[in-house]
């Protein structure tokens, strides 16, 4: 199965929101995700970005790909 690390948007019409998800890289991108490990606001003043380093670490070591927008965003 080939993973992938990518953002999975929520949030109302204007206002995005973003979830930082692990899913088969087949999948839609609201789509069904394997597991959630951190999330994106980019609308507040600085923008806030949380997610789990150690899981993160823990799917690339075993193949999963990020995204080209996960691997900016987690690279600060």
């Amino acid at each position: 199965m080939a993973t992938v690390i990518r953002l999975n948007r929520v949030g109302r019409k204007k206002r995005p929101f973003y979830r930082i998800v692990v899913t088969d890289s087949r999948k839609r991108r609201d789509g069904g995700y394997i597991e959630n490990i951190g999330y994106y606001n980019p609308m507040t003043e600085p923008e806030v970005i949380k997610f789990d380093a150690e899981r993160l670490a823990y799917w690339k070591s075993v193949g999963a790909k990020l995204s080209d927008r996960v691997e900016k965003i987690t690279s600060k």
